[in-house]
């Protein structure tokens, strides 16, 4: 389901948000679904509860997730299209686009890029 590469600049628990936030997209994990434990992950990727805990925190402060105590992290009806999520990546998004214009990458660099990103999937080079 998650898988994590150590090895990355992109911090752990982005990572794990990140990928539960694609496999929403891919309809891998619907509105209802209910994710696993915050201590049965940890377990799983060998990772400090800490770590999966604020990536959980995360998602239900962007209302992805919600929580129901004593049952589990079930995925929000509102996290398709959701709105804090979609706001947040174009700022991310824009602050990214400013620092590469500003370093030199032209507009056909940017879409190339894109393109292959969209296309392949991710490249973390």
């Amino acid at each position: 389901m998650i898988n994590i590469d150590p090895y990355s600049r992109t911090p752990i628990f982005e990572q794990i948000k990140e990928q539960i936030l694609n496999l929403i997209n891919i309809g891998e994990l619907k509105p209802g679904d209910k994710l696993p434990s915050i201590r049965q992950l940890a377990s799983d990727l060998e990772l400090n509860v800490n770590t999966v805990k604020r990536a959980f925190q995360e998602l239900e402060t962007e209302q992805v997730t919600y929580s129901v105590p004593g049952k589990g992290v079930f995925i929000s009806n509102s996290a398709i299209a959701n709105t804090i999520v979609l706001d947040s990546a174009q700022k991310e998004l824009l602050r990214i686009l400013t620092s590469s214009k500003a370093k030199g990458m032209t507009y056909d660099m940017v879409i190339s890029l894109a393109k292959t990103i969209y296309e392949k999937g991710d490249t973390d080079d």
